[in-house]
């Protein structure tokens, strides 16, 4: 076992227990000064010159290193992580989500698969490669940045736009979130990669009208106009879209297991994804643009019918798709209801090919002999979204070998999140391979 490899569930521990809570408001968050000086202080230990960049508000931190390659001349590959965890209520979980125990064969704690464990295998090989003398083909730039989990406005967004110098010559990145196994059959497990992301596209409703005393007769009551509104979108459900990343992802599916995935009907597309398991609530969401509403405001008193009424409403739209996306929403919303976008991150694909995914089929293979990679498309969206804007391909991969029995995917931002230790072992050794292949 090496270095990285024995360490690793060691320093997934450690950043589990450091409370680094995400709740999207500057005033409640912790911030992730602590972790990032976990990190700085690992990487400096074994030799790193550090750079430890506030992002925007106080507490954001960001740690940079870069490891030279041997080839000066080749891009740049950027690895990066973040620090940053969603929130979470003590007493529904049965293990303290920051107590990073290790037990039963699992790392459990808020952040051991959303994205601790991806930072500690970063963090476990930066330090390997540092005290061993090891120098991979080109530079390594490794990042473990805030404000993810928020949409990044304090974190890769802000870095992107204010300190773009931290990722000169990177023409890739790889980072969240792909590389967790799916067993599909006997014998059969797929590594996804995650070549594309649908937008962050946040929206505010408003309906303003006359009030009125709630004891009348109100034809043009706020609350009811924007409540039929809400009604109509939260119900809707958008035309099927394939993308070249999710058709990619259905092909392969097909031609390993025979499950066909027909685009003629969404009712039978829906029912063919189904069969894939936990992962085909990812999967579905990948088909078609989603208008979830998620919060509503009015009123400020029962006998007082309110001007203003006002919903929040989370939008996620395929690549290609904002402008027939947003002429969909003004038919289906009417005249009566504005709309604002409160945060609009675009939607990012590249395509599944190149050196960087040729090294990664071979790496996952050499671990696991029967695994096979292909292209997907995440539901949700990382960092990768500001690394686009600096023209960077970006690829997710954070290689897990898991259980067959284990929902995944239900544990991200869920209860008892939890890691096996095996499958950090073999992430760690996949990811090595990458690196040093790269």
């Amino acid at each position: 076992m090496g270095r990285a490899e024995d360490e690793v569930v060691t320093l997934t521990s450690e950043l589990i227990q450091i409370d680094s809570q995400n709740t999207g408001d500057l005033a409640t968050t912790t911030g992730e000064a602590e972790a990032a000086a976990y990190v700085d202080a690992k990487l400096r230990e074994v030799g790193y010159e550090t750079e430890v960049i506030e992002s925007g508000a106080p507490g954001r931190h960001n740690v940079f290193a870069r490891l030279e390659g041997a080839d000066p001349s080749r891009p740049a590959l950027l690895v990066h992580g973040h620090l940053d965890v969603v929130p979470f209520d003590e007493s529904e979980w049965s293990v303290h989500p920051l107590s990073g125990s290790v037990q039963d064969g699992y790392v459990w704690g808020r952040g051991a698969v959303d994205m601790k464990d991806m930072d500690a295998m970063i963090l476990a090989l930066a330090r390997q490669f540092k005290a061993e003398g090891t120098v991979p083909p080109r530079d390594l730039v490794f990042a473990f940045l805030a404000d993810e989990e928020a949409g990044g406005a304090y974190g890769s967004h802000w870095l992107a736009e204010h300190r773009p110098d931290l990722f000169d010559g990177c023409t890739e990145a790889l980072g969240e979130v792909g590389g967790f196994s799916l067993t599909l059959g006997e014998d059969v497990r797929v590594y996804p990669v995650m070549t594309a992301e649908k937008s962050i596209a946040w929206m505010k409703l408003r309906v303003r009208s006359r009030p009125g005393h709630g004891s009348m007769v109100h034809d043009e009551n706020a609350v009811t106009i924007l409540a039929e509104a809400v009604a109509r979108l939260g119900r809707h459900r958008f035309p099927l879209v394939l993308t070249e990343s999710v058709q990619g992802f259905f092909d392969e599916i097909t031609e390993l297991t025979g499950i066909e995935f027909p685009t003629d009907s969404a009712a039978a597309l829906d029912g063919a994804v189904a069969k894939l398991g936990g992962v085909a609530r990812v999967v579905g969401a990948t088909t078609r643009d989603t208008a979830n509403p998620t919060m509503l405001q009015a009123g400020y008193k029962a006998n007082v019918i309110p001007s203003l009424a006002e919903a929040t409403v989370d939008c996620r739209v395929l690549p290609g798709r904002q402008e027939a996306f947003e002429r969909e929403l003004d038919e289906l919303l009417g005249p009566d209801v504005e709309r604002e976008w409160i945060r609009n991150l675009e939607a990012v694909e590249t395509a599944f090919d190149g050196e960087l995914v040729d090294v990664i089929t071979r790496a996952v293979k050499d671990e696991d002999p029967q695994a096979h990679t292909l292209p997907y498309m995440m539901s949700g969206g990382t960092d990768a979204k500001a690394f686009v804007k600096l023209g960077m391909r970006c690829f997710g991969f954070a290689p897990l070998r898991l259980p067959p029995g284990l929902d995944f995917t239900a544990l991200f931002h869920g209860i008892d999140e939890r890691v096996p230790v095996d499958a950090l072992q073999f992430g760690t050794r996949v990811l090595e391979r990458i690196l040093l292949r790269a």
